[in-house]
């Protein structure tokens, strides 16, 4: 798909993207960098699939880039992740917190929390140093976990989305603060998406679970799709209530 963003829009801007060696966070990298942002790239495995993208966006748009392994439940990891940012970029003006998980296995019974509530808060807690006025953070989650309250989802997803929704929420609360400092946050939320890791997982423990939410949104949207969502979170104005929603809602009960 054509690129969500005028090129030249973020050009001096700085990008990073968690969990952007694949999917949903790499074709949001590659939106953001094709508009002229740096992008670093963070993978917790897996390097050569993230240098494999940084040499893609550098051949395709020139994008300066950054790739950084970190772990973002380790607060170590993190900081150095953010300190080699600051080291090769010397700020940052986009943070897109995309990573998520909780369905992994062997990883304990708090992973979901620890990774979609907390690492999400002390992501943002590392990067405000290098965010200045103007700057913006975009949270990305799933309709399941963003109504998690008012519509039950799937047993095989509830800790996932409980867990999604506490991060939503923490973030949330910081919004006095970062409006202070002339920061911005968006929370960008979507129905399943076709083609990610997550529904894959969901699929195979709930037989059915895609086709299911397909039919009862009319259309799921794919990673691309969904990316640029993201992507454009990242430049439009601050819808209100700092959600962008995105497709069909009618199966999910807005919160009172």
């Amino acid at each position: 798909m054509s690129n969500p963003i005028p090129a030249g829009t973020l050009d001096g801007k700085t990008a990073l993207v968690t969990g952007s060696s694949r999917g949903v966070g790499a074709d949001t990298a590659t939106f953001l960098a094709a508009a002229g942002a740096n992008v670093v790239i963070n993978f917790r495995n897996k390097a050569p699939r993230a240098e494999k993208l940084a040499a893609k966006l550098n051949a395709d748009h020139g994008a300066q880039t950054l790739v950084v392994g970190a772990d973002l439940t380790d607060a170590d990891s993190v900081a150095s992740m953010l300190g080699a940012t600051k080291d090769v970029f010397g700020g940052l003006d986009i943070l897109v917190l995309n990573a998520s998980g909780g369905m992994e296995a062997n990883m304990g019974d708090d992973y979901a929390m620890r990774l979609n509530r907390d690492a999400q808060v002390g992501m943002l807690d590392a990067a405000l140093p290098l965010m200045s006025a103007g700057s913006r953070v975009v949270f990305v989650t799933s309709h399941q976990a963003h109504f998690i309250r008012t519509t039950p989802t799937m047993p095989e997803y509830e800790a996932v989305a409980l867990s999604k929704r506490a991060g939503e929420d923490a973030l949330r609360a910081r919004i006095p603060e970062l409006a202070e400092k002339g920061i911005e946050l968006v929370v960008v939320s979507a129905d399943m998406i076709e083609g990610t890791i997550t529904a894959t997982l969901l699929n195979r423990l709930n037989p059915g679970a895609i086709d299911q939410r397909r039919e009862a949104a009319g259309k799921l949207l794919n990673v691309a799709e969904f990316a640029a969502e993201i992507a454009r979170a990242a430049v439009d104005p601050v819808p209100e209530n700092n959600e962008r929603i995105c497709g069909d809602t009618s199966s999910f009960a807005a919160a009172e």
